[in-house]
């Protein structure tokens, strides 16, 4: 499919990027009108206040027909885009020492994190984030650290689920990351290649227990790892069609949207420039591409670019998103499920802020 199908056809295009700042320029707005932008990513820098974001999303949304998906790496702990305003949530390793001492206990305050964090982003205009963090905490890789729910590939199935839960309640489909596994490898890719060195059957049997429980099955996209599994595939899992079409698509049967982790990271220069790495995602099986943080390369992606991209792949991006009337703020505040899941999740985490998550 060219560019001009994609924007007759109204799908979701392949390419998610950035903006620089906390209000929509009109330079932006006919950024986002090109045909192969299917979405947004918001950083911290583009949050002020709900009622700001809530006046940046309806500007995004209006900004065409089919609306654009509005996403965010929203997990808790470190990674909380937005804060003022919104309810803190536990780094997911919290999670993981409650179960420790009460399964029960930490699936509920699970499925209560989830559906916070849907609600309170789908009551401001954002239709996505980037959660779950599937990865296991081998203690070996400081980007994922506390991001992780636990050391065991089960637990880690059984607390995303309850999340994935959560995150249903509040309109909102999950995305696990970073497939198959970033948790061995120490190196960070955002500045690094990390390189984990075990053999195939090493990682089925750990990092892939998450996506083989039935978790896999109902998770809505999944984001590969920049990272090389050298014994498996000289690729990246991202640029790897073992990885992505092999293993994700036909031994796990996954049907759901896959995400490239963002092509400026320096995990993804191995593939060359912009256009190469971005055709190198898509040709090994991504549906969408991110360039964030990199204005300029966006727009020599936007401008050079020409993939064929089947309409089955707008179809799964455009399947992410709940169709179904969010909330606004107000309404939010007063719902009692809404107002009893908040003040458990709150309570978790000032129990966490004191080490004990389990007080």
């Amino acid at each position: 499919m060219t560019p001009d199908d994609l924007g007759r056809a109204a799908l979701p295009g392949p390419v998610m990027l950035d903006i620089a700042g906390t209000t929509l320029t009109a330079e932006e707005g006919e950024v986002l009108r090109h045909p192969l932008v299917g979405g947004l990513i918001l950083f911290t820098r583009n949050y002020e206040s709900p009622e700001q974001l809530q006046e940046l999303t309806r500007a995004v949304h209006a900004v065409r027909p089919a609306p654009l998906i509005i996403a965010v790496d929203h997990e808790g702990g470190r990674v909380q885009r937005f804060r003022a305003g919104f309810t803190r949530i536990p780094a997911m390793r919290t999670l993981g020492a409650m179960w420790e001492v009460d399964h029960a206990a930490a699936l509920d305050a699970a499925r209560a994190a989830g559906y916070v964090l849907a609600a309170e982003l789908r009551s401001n205009g954002v239709d996505l984030s980037f959660t779950p963090v599937l990865d296991l905490d081998f203690g070996h890789s400081s980007v994922i650290g506390d991001r992780s729910f636990h050391r065991d590939g089960q637990v880690t199935a059984s607390l995303a689920q309850a999340l994935l839960v959560g995150l249903n309640d509040g309109g909102m489909g999950a995305v696990g990351k970073h497939f198959p596994g970033h948790g061995f490898a120490s190196a960070d890719s955002h500045v690094a290649m990390p390189v984990d060195n075990r053999e195939f059957d090493a990682i089925w049997n750990e990092d892939l227990v998450p996506y083989r429980h039935r978790l896999g099955r109902q998770l809505a996209g999944v984001m590969p790892a920049h990272v090389v599994y050298c014994k498996v595939d000289p690729n990246p899992a991202g640029f790897s069609p073992f990885w992505l079409q092999e293993v994700l698509r036909a031994r796990l049967g996954f049907r759901g949207a896959i995400f490239s982790d963002d092509l400026s990271m320096e995990g993804a220069t191995v593939a060359g420039g912009i256009v190469d790495r971005a055709q190198a995602a898509v040709a090994a099986g991504c549906d969408v591409v991110l360039v964030c943080n990199a204005p300029e390369r966006a727009r020599e992606l936007l401008d050079n670019w020409r993939p064929e991209v089947g309409p089955e792949s707008g179809r799964r991006v455009a399947g992410l998103v709940r169709r179904d009337a969010a909330p606004d703020a107000f309404q939010l505040e007063v719902r009692a499920d809404y107002v009893a899941a908040r003040e458990k999740v709150i309570e978790l985490a000032n129990a966490a802020a004191g080490g004990n998550p389990l007080a």
